[in-house]
């Protein structure tokens, strides 16, 4: 898996702050911008935060390229439907000189389970080539592919979708594969926007865990593991 962070709204707390303090003010924009000091940035924004007003959150966004995670993953991904995803075709792009699977740690650890999986994954493959080969399109003989199909995607979301995702997905109780891609993308915008996502994680990081009796049971691991994400 590789994630990048591919851009981000340009100084994305100072425009969160600035949205904010517009809220409060009677002041006009450009004369907010000229007296908006970088103290004035972290302590408003940690008042925002605080306080639960994450709307002005909405107007910093931040775009990722995510690359080597299965269509399961893909799949779960775009069930967050306040973003914009872009994601590699199997209409326009064919899998048949380049067939790519993802494999769990858990069937690839065991040599019974990765040869299933394995030759499975070469009869979807060989499959799918042959029916390329005899003219069926490759839109349709996609219907082949499975679930562990490599797949491709660029998603935006804005910040204070991204705290939903990151509540969600960073959980330990969410699937492998998406919390993996979740942690990954929590590492790369806390630099960008430390304050907005100082605290970021799964619901247990500044609560109690919100599973109830489904509660993994190691909420000041989890804790510990995401404070120090960056360090």
């Amino acid at each position: 898996m590789n994630v990048t962070l591919i851009e981000h709204t340009p100084n994305p707390e100072r425009t969160v702050a600035l949205a904010a303090r517009l809220c409060y003010s009677p002041t006009s924009i450009d004369d907010l911008r000229d007296k908006l000091a970088e103290s004035d940035i972290k302590s408003f924004l940690d008042k925002i935060m605080s306080l639960g007003h994450h709307s002005v959150l909405e107007h910093a966004s931040f775009t990722f390229g995510i690359e080597g995670i299965s269509r399961v993953t893909s799949h779960q991904l775009v069930r967050h439907r306040i973003a914009s995803f872009s994601q590699q075709s199997q209409r326009y792009v064919s899998h048949k000189d380049n067939f790519l699977s993802i494999m769990p740690e858990s069937i690839a650890g065991n040599s019974e389970a990765r040869q299933i999986f394995d030759f499975m994954s070469d009869a979807a493959h060989k499959a799918y080539a042959q029916l390329v080969d005899m003219g069926i399109p490759a839109e349709d003989a996609r219907y082949l592919l499975p679930n562990a199909t490599e797949t491709k995607i660029v998603m935006t979301m804005n910040a204070r979708e991204l705290l939903h995702f990151f509540e969600l997905r960073c959980c330990h109780r969410a699937q492998w594969e998406i919390r993996a891609m979740a942690v990954e993308m929590l590492r790369l915008v806390r630099p960008a926007a430390p304050v907005i996502f100082g605290n970021a994680g799964p619901g247990c990081v500044t609560a109690p865990c919100p599973e109830g009796k489904f509660c993994c049971g190691e909420t000041e691991n989890v804790r510990a593991f995401y404070r120090n994400l960056t360090k």
